[in-house]
């Protein structure tokens, strides 16, 4: 369990998954939990992890409780330490943190494949204005040097283009105050609870990006629905827990109008694609996992499919994000370059 936060720090979702899992084998090798976390604190391999698991052994041997132990260090999240508190009230506390740990290991991967589909066009696209500035404020002046040695100057679109780099120069410190404050909207956009759902709110006007964050949040449901079921719980008690995953306020209004449906006494397959939570094929499977009793594990297979459907997506935007950005940034260059290489080529075959 390699932990590099501090006490306090919520842990990342790959920590979480790592830590339900090793919990899990424990409980299914006929070890206690308190037993458990002590031999994992034999075998930390930092002071740190060493004294988070300290105060769990610490809490459970006052409480007796492994839900409140974790409760009381404050770095584990919500949904998780709801399913632990089951796991403990339905004595199937193993099976709980086994699904914890597939659960934690899928929002990982949602995580990761957000991250490399928007930061590969972020450098790109800093490259990009990095070497654009480099031609307009340093190379083009160097060219019009020669213009003048020449006899003459720069005219039409090159001499345009320098006077934009002149004006970049000249109000450096502006552009820099622009970009920090891009960078701040930008980190306050991806850090804080109201940033994203600012972002994700624009981001749902635009057509190629609404469906992703659909599958997303798509994808959280039924892989949170696949834990919840599996721990005995009816699927209107699930559809509650589950609504504390998703941060997506869109996401969410159709949740309530499912649970809505489904307390007016709607069957849950049909709830869940009158709500528009599932649509088609993934519909389908719903309600035929409703008929044969088999609903979690057709949840299970629905949050893998939209895994799937998620990681193809973003690979496909990056396949065409990549040729895109290299042939707009050659482009640019290409233009820049000939405004000032063709009226000097005209002007030294004329000597």
């Amino acid at each position: 369990m390699n932990r590099k936060n501090r006490q306090g720090k919520p842990f990342s979702d790959i920590e979480v998954s790592a830590f339900c899992g090793q919990i899990a084998l424990i409980l299914r090798s006929g070890i206690s939990s308190l037993e458990g976390i002590i031999i994992m604190q034999e075998d930390a391999s930092s002071e740190e992890e060493r004294a988070i698991l300290q105060k769990i052994i610490d809490h459970m041997q006052e409480t007796g409780s492994f839900y409140q132990s974790l409760s009381e260090i404050g770095t584990f999240p919500d949904y998780m330490l709801h399913m632990v508190e089951i796991g403990e009230e339905t004595g199937t506390l193993d099976e709980v943190m086994e699904a914890l740990s597939i659960h934690y290991e899928q929002e990982d991967a949602i995580g990761k494949s957000i991250k490399n589909a928007v930061t590969y066009p972020l450098v790109m696209g800093g490259m990009m204005l990095v070497v654009i500035f480099i031609l307009l404020i340093k190379v083009m002046p160097i060219f019009n040097q020669v213009f003048i040695q020449l006899g003459t100057e720069m005219t039409g679109v090159s001499r345009m283009l320098m006077d934009f780099g002149n004006v970049i120069s000249r109000y450096s410190v502006v552009l820099l105050a622009l970009l920090l404050v891009c960078a701040a909207a930008a980190l306050y956009c991806t850090r804080t609870v109201s940033g994203r759902q600012l972002f994700r709110r624009a981001g749902y006007h635009l057509r190629f990006i609404r469906p992703i964050y659909e599958e997303i949040a798509a994808c959280r449901f039924a892989s949170g629905m696949a834990l919840t079921l599996s721990s005995g719980l009816n699927p209107e008690r699930s559809m509650e827990l589950v609504s504390a995953l998703s941060d997506d306020p869109f996401f969410l209004e159709k949740l309530k109008q499912c649970q809505k449906e489904i307390e007016e006494g709607a069957d849950l397959s049909e709830a869940l694609h009158n709500a528009g939570i599932f649509s088609g094929v993934y519909a389908r499977m719903a309600s035929i996992g409703a008929k044969t009793g088999s609903m979690e594990q057709v949840m299970s297979r629905l949050a893998k499919l939209y895994q799937d459907d998620i990681d193809s997506r973003m690979n496909n935007t990056l396949a065409v994000l990549e040729p895109t950005l290299v042939i707009v940034l050659s482009v640019i260059v290409g233009i820049i370059l000939l405004s000032v290489m063709l009226p000097l080529t005209g002007i030294m075959s004329s000597l």
